[in-house]
């Protein structure tokens, strides 16, 4: 909360959003919540920075699985004992295509190993941003309205349930993906 209120808050936003989007395992999420509580009239504005570093990020992310995954990406995937992730994750994207980024980019389920995936299998780079740009503004989007309209009893409750929150949205696509599209 003391970093929400800093006169650079929205810069080390900034920082926080695009790092987590490629190697930094801190979600933005964390400091995006009470700087709208703290700052609410600029909820919208927070929201957009937020989806725009973490996007670039995720980018960042992409050309570190394209072009520096041997030097790099292993290193990140390693750091979260993520081995076997990886590669259940490469198998989505075998096996649903593009649309493995749009929810990844929504979900508690960790982006930047979504990010260097799809840079590994080259996913081509216009939809990946397109679906990052709609599932992290969607993300941020979401919880600075929670904040905005909810204020601090809110903020307590989507730390507290978060995680169940993103997961319960994985099960809904699952269910209406499969139920609907299959």
């Amino acid at each position: 909360m003391l970093w929400s209120r800093h006169a650079h808050a929205s810069r080390y936003l900034v920082g926080l959003s695009f790092t987590e989007a490629s190697f930094f395992p801190i979600p933005p999420d964390v400091m995006l919540a009470p700087m709208v509580l703290a700052q609410r009239q600029k909820a919208w504005r927070l929201a957009a920075i937020t989806t725009i570093a973490s996007v670039l990020g995720g980018i960042f992310g992409y050309f570190i699985g394209m072009y520096l995954y041997v030097q790099i990406g292993e290193a990140v995937v390693a750091f979260y004992h993520a081995e076997e992730t990886f590669l259940e994750i490469k198998s989505w994207f075998d096996s649903h295509g593009i649309w493995v980024i749009l929810l990844a980019s929504f979900t508690p389920i960790p982006y930047k190993l979504f990010t260097i995936t799809a840079g590994v299998v080259s996913m081509a780079i216009i939809p990946f941003i397109l679906l990052s740009l709609l599932g992290r503004s969607a993300r941020f989007f979401l919880v600075a309205g929670m904040i905005y309209f909810g204020g601090e009893r809110l903020e307590g409750l989507i730390k507290k349930y978060i995680d169940l929150l993103g997961w319960s949205l994985v099960v809904i696509v699952a269910i209406l993906y499969f139920g609907l599209i299959r």
